[in-house]
């Protein structure tokens, strides 16, 4: 029998650091101190400054005051520090965009770096000036003011940092969300499909509520949903009254807007697309409270829980919206982030996938609702 032969150039340190790996690596599970000490064979002081060592050197880490594991390979890419500019938490939608943001840039172990614009185009230009001077890897903006977009874009670019526009473009930046155009068609197409199944009249009116401020992308979304209506009944085109009413996309303010119209308007039956889900709902509760909700048919944008929970409803005029998935925003977000900053080459746009989501498949869509207890907010 041959006797093992050393080879001459063996570290003993690290064979031994390799074999703690490998313990690890059986093991799904963290391990503890004896366990390890039961897998190698090793002693307890020796085993403990191989641990010692390899989570100095971020292999291993400590998961609790007793247990490690090994540390993936993600968890070892450098930390990436993104900088993210929302606009107002109060909104549901927005705070489903934001929740799930957060979620996956702890996920991918990313740190945001997190602003405020409040709604406010001055805010939003002070604080791009803000992020830009923590100096992040990227910045993901989302504000709406279309007016202020090429202040807030030049000073990412001048700072030479790569940026993300959400829903609203920006001079330099990827954009990220809405097919505008897209989502709007399909809300207007399912408009004119359940006129032509639910109503034995012609729609003698047409009402888009829009929000100007944000620009001509955001409003393909109601010029859309006319092009869609037209689509399916052509015989509305240059016959019916199309009323633009500017709800800048709150609800108080759109309820106002389609109240002080209703007063003066004499149509019997009306068509109302618009630019969010909020508008959409102040355009049902304006249309109860003047008792004319059954000859009204309106669809939303966006399927957020309080035109979900509204869609639900036995005699809603909200005949359906058009889901844009908030909650997936995050997860895509954080995978075109990475793209960039990892030098993949990337579209100048990327477009989220829409659906119309109407009483017969809101719960297919979302199940879960009655679980989280959605409560209205507008």
């Amino acid at each position: 029998m041959s006797e093992y032969v050393r080879p001459a150039y063996l570290i003993d340190a690290v064979v031994r650091a390799q074999r703690v790996l490998e313990s690890f690596a059986q093991h799904r599970e963290p391990l503890r101190l004896r366990d390890v000490i039961e897998q190698t064979g090793m002693s307890k002081n020796l085993c403990f400054r191989l641990l010692y060592t390899l989570r100095h050197c971020g292999v291993i880490e400590k998961v609790d005051v007793n247990r490690y594991r090994l540390v993936t390979a993600d968890q070892r890419r450098r930390r990436y520090r993104i900088g993210y500019a929302d606009q107002i938490v109060k909104d549901g939608w927005l705070r489903m965009v934001n929740a799930s943001l957060l979620r996956a840039a702890e996920q991918a172990n990313i740190e945001l770096i997190l602003v405020s614009n409040r709604n406010d185009p001055k805010v939003a230009v002070r604080n791009a000036r803000q992020l830009v001077r923590e100096s992040p890897d990227l910045i993901i903006e989302f504000q709406i003011d279309e007016s202020v977009a090429p202040a807030v874009a030049a000073q990412y670019v001048e700072a030479g940092i790569p940026a993300i526009a959400v829903d609203v473009p920006h001079p330099g930046a990827t954009f990220f969300g809405a097919n505008n155009h897209q989502a709007g068609f399909l809300g207007g197409r399912h408009l004119g499909r359940w006129v032509r199944s639910q109503w034995h009249h012609v729609p003698d009116e047409i009402i888009l509520i829009g929000q100007p401020r944000a620009g001509s992308v955001v409003a393909s979304r109601v010029t859309g949903v006319l092009t869609g209506i037209l689509e399916v009944l052509p015989e509305l085109e240059g016959r019916c009254p199309v009323v633009h009413l500017d709800g800048d996309g709150q609800f108080k303010l759109a309820l106002e807007r389609v109240r002080h119209h209703l007063r003066g308007s004499k149509a019997k039956h009306v068509l109302v697309g618009c630019v969010n889900d909020a508008s959409a709902l102040a355009a049902v509760r304006a249309f109860q409270e003047a008792g004319r909700a059954d000859r009204c048919a309106v669809v939303g944008q966006n399927a957020e829980p309080d035109a979900r929970t509204e869609l639900r409803q036995p005699k809603t005029p909200l005949v359906a919206s058009v889901g844009y998935f908030p909650e997936r925003y995050g997860d895509a977000l954080i995978r075109l982030a990475l793209d960039i900053l990892s030098g993949k080459a990337v579209p100048p746009a990327v477009f989220i996938k829409h659906q119309v989501i109407t009483r017969e498949n809101v719960d297919h869509f979302y199940p879960n609702d009655a679980l989280t207890q959605i409560s209205p907010s507008y």
